[in-house]
């Protein structure tokens, strides 16, 4: 009795744990960028028992959430006509630094804005101060700032100018780690940086993938697993009174 009790239990923890994920993609089904997550399964340990006439029955422990892998299918387009949003079509990322730390991460998230940095000119005044200046250059918005095909800042002295926003890819993006809702981490699996292949398009953006239709429907039956592995837990435990009570 203790296996159902345990198996049951172990089911309806997991099942949180995939709401939770579909969840979060529902919440930003309206955020720029987003890939949707999905909820990978594996079962836990089993064993075959021998049944009538030698029969192996397998004889489970449940199912656990494995890992949560990355959709990167494109979403739709939106166009904006804003002059710093931008979209990447077909394969790529963009990149992004944080200067305060130096930590780059990737996203397909594009809506863009301006940001005031100060940098040395090179000179320094009467005190031997370096003499600063205040250069606007193109960033996400909190605090990181965009990378050109070069692998530098975008400086931006010009409304209208075409800027040269870089796209980068990785040979695949297996593992890569999330960080936050929109942007992306490489891992060691995911192979050198590299050059992408996709065209970045200016004045649109590209919406999230998340398919509501299909994320509450993964909810029902999330719910519908969840009640399942509870009752199994009740039922177990009914046995269980049933069985002390004939001791009795």
């Amino acid at each position: 009795m203790n296996q159902s009790f345990y198996t049951g239990a172990i089911g309806a923890l997991q099942q949180q744990r995939h709401l939770d994920v579909q969840g979060n993609n529902i919440a930003n089904v309206n955020t720029y960028g987003y890939k949707a997550q999905k909820a990978r399964f594996t079962d836990l340990m089993y064993q075959d028992l021998e049944g009538i006439d030698g029969a192996r029955l397998p004889v489970g422990t449940g199912a656990r959430v494995l890992m949560t892998s990355n959709d990167f299918g494109t979403g739709s387009v939106m166009t904006t006509n804003r002059p710093y949003d931008y979209m990447i079509e077909g394969d790529g990322l963009f990149g992004l630094i944080d200067l305060a730390t130096n930590e780059v991460s990737f996203t397909r998230c594009g809506a863009f804005s301006l940001a005031e940095l100060q940098r040395p000119t090179g000179e320094t005044d009467e005190n031997g101060n370096p003499i600063m200046e205040k250069v606007m250059c193109l960033s996400d918005g909190q605090g990181r700032f965009v990378l050109s095909n070069r692998g530098d800042l975008i400086e931006v002295t010009d409304e209208d100018a075409e800027l040269p926003v870089g796209v980068f890819d990785f040979a695949n993006y297996d593992g890569i780690t999330r960080v936050g809702d929109t942007r992306f981490m490489p891992v060691d699996k995911n192979g050198n940086l590299m050059l992408g292949t996709g065209t970045v398009r200016r004045g649109v953006l590209e919406l999230s993938n998340v398919d509501l239709a299909e994320e509450m429907t993964k909810v029902i039956e999330a719910q519908r697993v969840y009640s399942l592995s509870l009752k199994m837990v009740q039922t177990s435990d009914e046995i269980e009174g049933t069985i002390n009570g004939l001791r009795g």
